[in-house]
């Protein structure tokens, strides 16, 4: 590959931003800051970030809030300047990255249209025959006369972006354009990534939070987490990742208190297996449950149900399976094959504890594990045309 292919060139950009500590309100108070060298800290945003995009490229930049996305946006935009490192970007380059940046409220919408424009780099001349292509595309023309200070926030993103894809640059950078605007809007970006998206003389950096862009639009993608990339190439694997450390922080939170105590029987179902399932992968889940009675604890089984999408599909128990509960602690693990299950399917494991009768319609019901505190997983495997859920029987193993 040619230099001339490469768009935007990251090389082990480094960021740091010298943060104050201390509010300076008299000279006094100046005096003994700078005497004590104590009232700055260091905040690292970027961590040797390194990386390629190529022309036509549609290059998607994920990462949970604080990761160092927006910043590294807007060290290839120029806004900022990196600590260390260097950032090379081969021909012309169209920001969108933050709204109201290059516009002036107390201006019509006209004028920030050419005011936009010059600090893109366009002459007057070049604007105004840009300018008719933005208006009809942001849908503004009645008020384009109007100060922006009385125009809505939506109506603002809808001029910024129109004039940011209009001008045409070799690279647009875009950071959180699906995140802002009604759904007319969405509609009309989702539009425009469908054109440009076999586009080879457009190169596109899109941040986003929504993974359904990513698969859907990029062909290359990032992940950051704590200013270092964590994933990078195929658009799909690394919106699985995000994804996957996303799931993985709210329900394990979730799955540490959601044990339930009844009579002096507790009990309790977590996750073994990851909570985010690639298709092939297992179910498998961790039931638990303490006994601190001596009488019938053999008569003591668990159950297990899983539900798809809020639906029930599976029930399961071990009751005639020859395990013996035992006083003290027992635990049993149980698998499912995700096989075919629909993708973004959540599936949610529940638990039961019994006391066996010796009729199986009269077993006692001792603790159970409800919707609310369920182990849950979800399925990013692909769906199968006819949408049909594999429903295989689970498979139980029993121990400490």
């Amino acid at each position: 590959m040619t230099n001339k292919e490469v768009a935007v060139a990251v090389r082990n950009i480094h960021k740091e931003f010298v943060l104050p500590q201390n509010k300076n309100t008299t000279f006094k108070q100046t005096v003994v800051n700078i005497v004590k060298k104590n009232n700055k800290v260091t905040q690292k945003t970027l961590d040797g970030v390194s990386f390629d995009v190529n022309k036509g490229d549609f290059f998607g930049i994920v990462g949970r809030n604080g990761s160092g996305k927006s910043t590294l946006l807007k060290l290839i935009a120029g806004v900022y300047t990196p600590t260390a490192g260097s950032i090379t970007v081969n021909g012309g380059l169209t920001p969108f990255i933050e709204l109201g940046v290059g516009f002036n409220p107390e201006l019509s919408g006209r004028d920030n249209v050419y005011l936009n424009g010059a600090l893109l780099g366009f002459t007057r001349k070049q604007m105004a025959a840009m300018y008719d292509e933005i208006v009809s595309f942001a849908e503004l023309g009645p008020f384009m006369d109007q100060k922006l200070k009385n125009y809505s926030s939506g109506m603002q993103v809808r001029l910024a972006f129109s004039i940011a894809i209009r001008a045409k640059a070799d690279v647009l950078i875009l950071d959180e354009v699906l995140a802002v605007g009604d759904e007319a809007f969405q509609r009309k970006c989702n539009d425009y990534f469908s054109k440009i998206h076999d586009d080879k003389d457009q190169t596109v950096i899109l941040v986003t939070h929504s993974m359904e862009a990513v698969k859907q639009y990029c062909n290359k993608a990032i992940m950051l987490k704590d200013g270092k990339i964590i994933a990078h190439g195929d658009p799909m694997d690394v919106a699985n990742e995000y994804t996957l450390s996303n799931f993985d922080v709210v329900s394990t939170d979730d799955a540490d208190d959601n044990s339930d105590k009844v009579n002096n029987y507790t009990l309790s179902v977590k996750p073994v297996s990851s909570q985010v399932l690639k298709s092939g992968d297992d179910i498998t889940v961790e039931i638990q449950y303490e006994l601190d009675k001596e009488a019938g604890a053999e008569d003591v089984f668990s159950s297990v149900a899983l539900y798809i999408n809020n639906a029930p599909i599976v029930f399961d128990t071990t009751r005639d399976k020859n395990m013996v509960s035992k006083i003290g602690i027992n635990k049993i693990r149980y698998s499912y094959p995700t096989g075919d299950i629909s993708e973004g399917a959540e599936v949610r494991v529940v638990a039961e504890l019994w006391r066996k009768s010796r009729q199986r319609h009269n077993d006692t019901e001792l603790a159970f594990i409800d919707m609310k505190n369920a182990a849950t997983f979800k399925i990013i495997s692909p769906k199968r045309p006819n949408g049909d859920v594999l429903r295989k029987r689970g498979a139980w193993t029993y121990g400490d």
